[in-house]
């Protein structure tokens, strides 16, 4: 059972589609899956079509302040195999309500922790939505993760961004989490026609060798309309571009387990 952020600390380069469409493909596979949406936003919740304007206590802040437990908040959603602990806006208080909790930033963890000892219920993958900025609560995340997906959008000071999650990343394992490691780096928001585009992907492939996927996720207006129907972009329209790209990198991802445990 693996544990996956989904991180960068800019907003809109992708993480969100990212999150519902790799959790959708896995679902797919057979695979359990529970997604976490630790953004207050929301995002990942009204895309999976539950509402993220429902009672606190049901979400993820419910759990992260004591009020309810992993189990009492998991709710299914209308993917099969496909799980949710959903998120809203009352998580953004979370910051100030634990200023004066030493141990904060391990408050996630132990949550995921005493529920996966105890539980019948089993994934394979945890999937977290993570907030776009560097605040407790993606520091809560890389506490809890064994590894993490970073989107990287193929844009103007994509690199910069992430030379920066890199640094925090470090200190993270340095004090507080050593078994933490990237996984993989996924260019998003890929346009052909745009040879900025072509230029990022080069450095990045150059800076991070294999850690880039080989899969590319293009500009696509499916993967952008999909959301307001409440659905990942691999059911309201398989046969688009996105969806393509998405099946792509799902097997990239279920092939990139078996090296691991190959290597292992």
């Amino acid at each position: 059972m693996q544990i996956i952020s989904i991180i960068n600390q800019k907003g809109g380069v992708g993480k969100t589609t990212t999150v519902i469409n790799l959790a959708a493909g896995l679902a797919q596979q057979q695979k359990k899956i529970l997604v976490i949406d630790l953004d207050p936003q929301g995002n990942a919740t009204t895309g999976l079509g539950l509402s993220n304007m429902q009672n606190s206590s049901d979400t993820i802040y419910g759990v992260l302040n004591g009020t309810k437990s992993i189990s009492d908040v998991i709710k299914k959603t209308k993917v099969e195999n496909l799980d949710l602990i959903s998120s809203n806006v009352d998580l953004s208080g979370l910051e100030v309500e634990t200023a004066g909790d030493n141990e904060r930033a391990f408050l996630l963890k132990v949550k995921l922790t005493a529920y996966l000892n105890d539980s019948e219920g089993f994934y394979d993958y945890i999937l977290i939505d993570c907030p776009p900025s560097l605040s407790l609560l993606t520091v809560m995340a890389l506490v809890s993760s064994n590894s993490l997906v970073v989107p990287l959008q193929a844009e103007f000071f994509a690199l910069e961004g992430v030379t920066q999650l890199l640094k925090t990343i470090d200190r993270i394992k340095i004090n507080l989490n050593p078994e933490l490691k990237i996984r993989g780096i996924l260019l998003t928001m890929y346009d052909k026609r745009n040879k900025l585009s072509s230029q990022v992907e080069k450095e990045a492939r150059d800076y991070f060798k294999e850690k880039v996927y080989i899969t590319i996720i293009p500009r696509n207006v499916r993967l952008s309309e999909a959301p307001s129907h409440g659905m990942p972009v691999l059911i309201y329209d398989k046969s688009c571009p996105g969806s393509k790209s998405y099946f792509s990198f799902t097997d990239e991802f279920i092939n990139q387990e078996q090296k691991i445990g190959s290597a292992a």
